[in-house]
């Protein structure tokens, strides 16, 4: 790889916006191209499936020659505030999904490392803990689940001003009503209110925490394949 294209990929993986590498396998000749750019691509259809996939692989061209597309994504981010049982359930079956789970909760009685081992755990009120952990971005996924307001709102708020990827956030419809009503008193539109899944997780009739989180997560790769290159991309290259 020239060393033009291997700064320009750092710099985007730096970023963390997806990015990916083109090789012409019968010269070696390779380019990069930015998510933020694919539209515009000749390879644009071959660029969107690899993306979606996050799988690299040959493919073929407008002019019928193969082509090989490595992608390159960060890593998605798990954000989950509240340290209850269904995210208990959460851990093992995110890390067989590669993803990158913190757990955040003001409460220390559930937030404590023997109910969790071995994961990132932050014993802070969201906006502090949020603030620790980076931006967050297009490729992170927020679940709020404490079923109190003054733990989830501010995660939701940050989320959706972040416009990441999935914003889910447990409570019956009637519960979400009066969320929506406090999103709306604090500036948010009804487009941007309606990007957060609630109830949270696919309606699969879950009645036990493993149940829900295995519902969460569906949920979750069910949006990031479907939804990561609406824009957000484009977004963050205009900023």
């Amino acid at each position: 790889m020239r060393l033009d294209t291997l700064s320009a990929l750092n710099a985007e993986r730096a970023a963390r916006r997806a990015a990916l590498i083109v090789t012409d396998p019968e010269d070696g000749g390779q380019r990069l191209v930015r998510a933020a750019a694919i539209d515009v691509d000749p390879l644009a259809p071959l660029l969107r499936e690899r993306l979606r996939t996050g799988k690299s692989g040959l493919g073929e061209g407008p002019d019928g020659r193969s082509v090989f597309v490595a992608v390159h994504a960060p890593p998605v981010r798990l954000v989950v505030i509240g340290a209850v049982h269904i995210s208990q359930a959460l851990v093992p079956l995110a890390a067989q999904l590669d993803l990158d789970l913190t757990v955040i909760d003001p409460r220390s009685a559930f937030a404590s490392p023997e109910r969790f081992p071995g994961v990132r755990l932050i014993a802070a009120w969201p906006d502090e803990a949020l603030r620790d952990i980076g931006p967050l971005d297009a490729y992170t996924a927020v679940a709020a689940l404490t079923h109190d307001p003054k733990i989830d709102d501010p995660a939701l708020i940050a989320a959706l001003r972040a416009d990441c990827a999935y914003i889910g956030a447990l409570g019956s419809r009637k519960t979400h009503a009066r969320r929506a009503e406090r999103l709306r008193e604090a500036g948010f539109d009804e487009a941007a209110i309606g990007r957060i899944h609630a109830p949270i997780g696919l309606d699969i009739g879950a009645v036990s925490p493993a149940e829900i989180a295995l519902s969460i997560l569906a949920q979750l790769v069910a949006t990031l394949r479907k939804d990561r290159l609406k824009g957000r991309d484009a977004a963050d290259a205009g900023r």
